[in-house]
C-alpha cells in the first residue's frame, strides 16, 4: 500500500485544526504517502542523498539558483481572510485542476493530492512550513515554501 489514511497521518491536525478545518470532501483527496513511497518519490524527484531541504547538496536541483525565477511573499495571503493562493503563484502555475501534485515536506513525509485541492486547502498544507516543495506529476514547475513566508517559483531541471 502506498498511502496512509488521514487518521494514521502524524500531522492530520493541519487539516482538521478547529481554526481552519479543510472541508470533508477535500479530506478525501488528501493522501499522505507511506514512508517507503514518500522516500521513493523524494529520491526520484527532490534528492537522492538528502533527507530534508536543510541538507540538500549542491548537486540537487533545488540548490541550483538558475532553477528559480522569482521569490514572493506567501505569508500575507496566508494570514488574510482571502482563501486564494497569491496571484503570482496562480499566474506561474497554469495547471489543470486534475493534475496530481506532491507536497514534499521531507524524505519520509509527502502528500499526494490534486492541484484543485491544493489550491483550496493551501493554508492547511502550510500550517507546517518547514521548507516544503510542491511539484506536479510530469510538470516542470515547482514551488519551494520557506518558514519566513516566502515561496520560490521555479522549475525542475
Amino acid at each position: 500500500m502506498s498511502y496512509l489514511t488521514l487518521d494514521e497521518y502524524q500531522r492530520k491536525w493541519i487539516f482538521t485544526h478547529q481554526s481552519m478545518p479543510a472541508p470533508e470532501e477535500e479530506l478525501k483527496a488528501i493522501k499522505p504517502m507511506t514512508q517507503a513511497r514518500s522516500s521513493q518519490l523524494w529520491q526520484e524527484n527532490i534528492s537522492a542523498q538528502s533527507p530534508d531541504v536543510d541538507r540538500l547538496s549542491s548537486s540537487d536541483w533545488p540548490m541550483n539558483e538558475s532553477n528559480w525565477k522569482e521569490t514572493i511573499d506567501w505569508m500575507a495571503a496566508w494570514e488574510s481572510d482571502d482563501e486564494s493562493l497569491p496571484e503570482e503563484i496562480l499566474a506561474f502555475i497554469d495547471w489543470q485542476d486534475d493534475v496530481t501534485v506532491y507536497f514534499c515536506y521531507e524524505k519520509y513525509n509527502v502528500i499526494e493530492t490534486k492541484w484543485s485541492t491544493f489550491k483550496r486547502c493551501w493554508k492547511n498544507f502550510l500550517f507546517y512550513d518547514d521548507g516544503p516543495i510542491l511539484i506536479g506529476r510530469r510538470r516542470n514547475e515547482a514551488l519551494w515554501f520557506d518558514g519566513n513566508g516566502n515561496v520560490r517559483l521555479g522549475s525542475r531541471k
